[in-house]
C-alpha cells in the first residue's frame, strides 16, 4: 500500500499482555514488541481469547459482543469470581500507558485507563483497533445489520466520537420505542425523543459518509495487487439525503417526520422499522469483475473485506494519528500463498502491530522474523522457535 515520507507514525502496540481468569487462561503474561503477532495452535487451544481480550480494552462488548461478564470468566473446578485483562501500550506521545479492563466486586465490568476510569473516546484514542472476524468471510452476503455494526466499527477506530454518537443513538432508540410499546405513549415526551434522536441520527449518518469517503480514497490509492479493489456506497435515507446536498437541519426534520410517521407500525411490530440510521445498510462492487460483491464467492468476499480493513487501518495512519492495532482472526485461513505473502507485506509496510490466529504456524511464513511466533495450547502459550514458524 502507499505511503508518503512524512515523519514516522506511532503504532497502536502492547509491550505487554497479562490475563488473570479469562476465559481459559488461568494466568497469561507476555513480553513483547512493536512487530505483528502470530498465534498458532489447534482450534479450541484459546487464540481467539486472546484476542477477545484485547479487544475489551476498546469501546464496546469485545469480540464476541457478551451480554453478561459470566462466560468471561475462567470456568473449572475453581471457578473464577472474576477476570482481568492488563495491557502496556505506547501512547500517542510515543510514552507507555497502562490500561486495564476487568470485573470488579459486585459483577460491575470497569475499564481504567493510567488508573482512572476511562471513558470510550479514550479508549479510542489511545488504542485504536480494527477487527476481522471469521464470520466476516462472507460479510457483503450475510446480514444487513452485521455489515453495518462492522462498518460503523471501522468508524470508530478513526473517530473516537463516533462510537459515543451510536450509543446516543440507539440508547434513545431503545427509549422511544418504550415509551411506544407502553401502549399510553405522552406526544410531547415522544416529540421530545424524536427530535433527540434525529440530532444524533444525523450526526451518525454524517460521520459515516465521511469516512466512506476517505475510506474509498484510500482504497483507490492501493497500489498492490493482492487484494481486490471494491466500490463502496451507504444505503440508507439519511445518507442519501446528506449525499445529496441536505443540510443538517432538513435531513433532521425529514427523519423526525419519519419518526412520526412511523410510531403507529413500530408501536405494533415492537421494533423500529422506521428508516433510520440502525436501517443502513453498506453495499459494495468488486471493481474488477464489476459485480455486487454479495454474488461473489466466499474467498473474494473474503478478499475485499481485508481490502476493506488494511485500507481503513492506512487511512487513519495518513491522518495523522496511531497506527491502529490489528485483530485478525483466522484472516490467513483460506488464502492462497500469494494473498497470504501479500496481507504480510501490507501489513509490515503499514507498521501495524497485527495479531493473527491460526491453526497451523506455516500460514505465517511470510512474517519470517519480522514478526513475533508463539504456540497456543489449551490455555498456555510459549514462544516458537523461528524454524517452526517457517
Amino acid at each position: 500500500m502507499r505511503r508518503d515520507s512524512a515523519e514516522p507514525r506511532i503504532p497502536a502496540a502492547l509491550n505487554r499482555l497479562r490475563l488473570t481468569d479469562f476465559r481459559n487462561f488461568e494466568m497469561l503474561d507476555l513480553e513483547l514488541d512493536a512487530r505483528p503477532v502470530c498465534l498458532a495452535g489447534p482450534n479450541g487451544s484459546g487464540k481467539t481469547n486472546i484476542l477477545e481480550a484485547i479487544s475489551l480494552l476498546a469501546p464496546g462488548r469485545g469480540l464476541r459482543g457478551v451480554e453478561s461478564e459470566e462466560p468471561l470468566r475462567r470456568a473449572g473446578s475453581d471457578v473464577a469470581s472474576a477476570w482481568a485483562v492488563y495491557a502496556e501500550a505506547i501512547s500517542e506521545t510515543g510514552d507507555e500507558a497502562t490500561l486495564a479492563s476487568g470485573l470488579l466486586d459486585g459483577g460491575r465490568r470497569q475499564t481504567r485507563m493510567d488508573g482512572k476510569p476511562a471513558s470510550r473516546g479514550d479508549l479510542a484514542r489511545r488504542l485504536p483497533m480494527i477487527a476481522l472476524l471469521p464470520e466476516h468471510d462472507r460479510l457483503f452476503a450475510g446480514p444487513r445489520s452485521d455489515r453495518l455494526k462492522f462498518f460503523d466499527r471501522l468508524v470508530a477506530a478513526s473517530e473516537a466520537s463516533h462510537s459515543e454518537a451510536l450509543g446516543n443513538y440507539e440508547k434513545l432508540r431503545s427509549r422511544r420505542q418504550r415509551v411506544l410499546d407502553n401502549g399510553r405513549a405522552d406526544p410531547v415526551w415522544l416529540d421530545a425523543l424524536e427530535t433527540d434522536m434525529a440530532g444524533h441520527g444525523v450526526a451518525l449518518a454524517a460521520g459515516r459518509l465521511h469516512a466512506l469517503a476517505r475510506l474509498q480514497a484510500a482504497i483507490d490509492a492501493a497500489d498492490d495487487s493482492a487484494f481486490p479493489k471494491a466500490d463502496l456506497a451507504l444505503d440508507g435515507m439519511v445518507e442519501a439525503a446528506l449525499a445529496e446536498g441536505a443540510e443538517i437541519r432538513d435531513a433532521e426534520d425529514q427523519l423526525i417526520c419519519a419518526l412520526v410517521e412511523g410510531r403507529d407500525r413500530d408501536a405494533a411490530s415492537g421494533r423500529t422499522l422506521t428508516r433510520g440510521p440502525h436501517r443502513s445498510d453498506l453495499t459494495g462492487r468488486h471493481r474488477e469483475k464489476d459485480q455486487p460483491a454479495s454474488r461473489c464467492s466466499t474467498g473474494e468476499q473474503k478478499a475485499l473485506t481485508i481490502r476493506l480493513v488494511l485500507a481503513q487501518a492506512q487511512s487513519l495512519t495518513m491522518r495523522g494519528g496511531l497506527i491502529p492495532l490489528l485483530l485478525l482472526d483466522e484472516a490467513c485461513a483460506h488464502l492462497d500463498e500469494t494473498r497470504r505473502e501479500g496481507l504480510a507485506e501490507a501489513i509490515l509496510e503499514l507498521g501495524a502491530q497485527a495479531w493473527l490466529t491460526g491453526v497451523e504456524a506455516s500460514l505465517f511464513a511470510a512474517f519470517d522474523d519480522r514478526a513475533q511466533h508463539f504456540e497456543v495450547e489449551r490455555g498456555q502459550v510459549s514462544v516458537q522457535a523461528q524454524s517452526h514458524a517457517l
